[in-house]
């Protein structure tokens, strides 16, 4: 049976990239009957930034940790849990300031630990995230695409796909619905706008 994780980083609930979340999981759900959907918005949880005590335990071998320690570490453990059990990721992502939501990079915090989804050997850094694939759903207030005058300042897939790919997911795709303002602005209708990229979305997810 295959899993998907859903993941949510916007604060609006009528945001783009939950939209084309949506329509992923409803297109992946009917290719995949028998899958499950783990659902995780960050916006309704979101995780708590490390700080020293966290840092801490997440160096302290296993068997050394106190239960203070491993309690530190249980939102990382649940988090993790969830991408080793999904065979497939699919992450909502609304530019902000040119980069990632923030809650969507405390989650990147509790995620990426060294002996749990990297670790280094001889050869350098090994993800341990093998086999998994995952789709960025990108909304963004104007157009960052390559080639354009303001690509130098899109920081937010890039990033995600650098973080994942040293996690060891080899199979990432993007998909941008550019120039959201737009729809604040009028000048152009919702439907009109999401169409290529639901196409997009409907085309990978199943």
């Amino acid at each position: 049976m295959s899993t998907l994780l859903q993941i949510d980083s916007s604060p609006l609930s009528t945001s783009v990239s939950r939209e084309l979340t949506r329509e992923f999981v409803q297109t992946w759900k009917a290719s995949h009957p028998h899958g499950k959907v783990i659902v995780r918005d960050l916006s309704a949880v979101s995780p708590r930034p490390l700080d020293a005590a966290w840092i801490q335990a997440a160096y302290t071998p296993d068997a050394s940790r106190t239960p203070e320690q491993n309690g530190l570490l249980a939102v990382s453990e649940e988090l993790i849990a969830e991408l080793e059990r999904a065979d497939e990721y699919v992450i909502g992502v609304a530019m902000h300031n040119f980069s990632i939501p923030s809650v969507l990079k405390l989650w990147v915090d509790q995620v990426a630990r060294k002996g749990r989804t990297f670790a280094y050997g001889q050869d350098g850094p090994k993800g341990l995230l093998l086999g998994k694939k995952a789709t960025l759903l990108v909304a963004t207030g104007g157009r960052y695409g390559a080639g354009s005058p303001a690509a130098g300042m899109n920081f937010a897939d890039p990033y995600l796909v650098t973080i994942l790919s040293f996690l060891g997911v080899a199979d990432i795709k993007v998909i941008t619905a550019g120039g959201a303002a737009q729809l604040a602005a009028g000048t152009i209708d919702r439907p009109t706008f999401l169409q290529p990229a639901l196409e997009q979305v409907r085309a990978v997810a199943a």
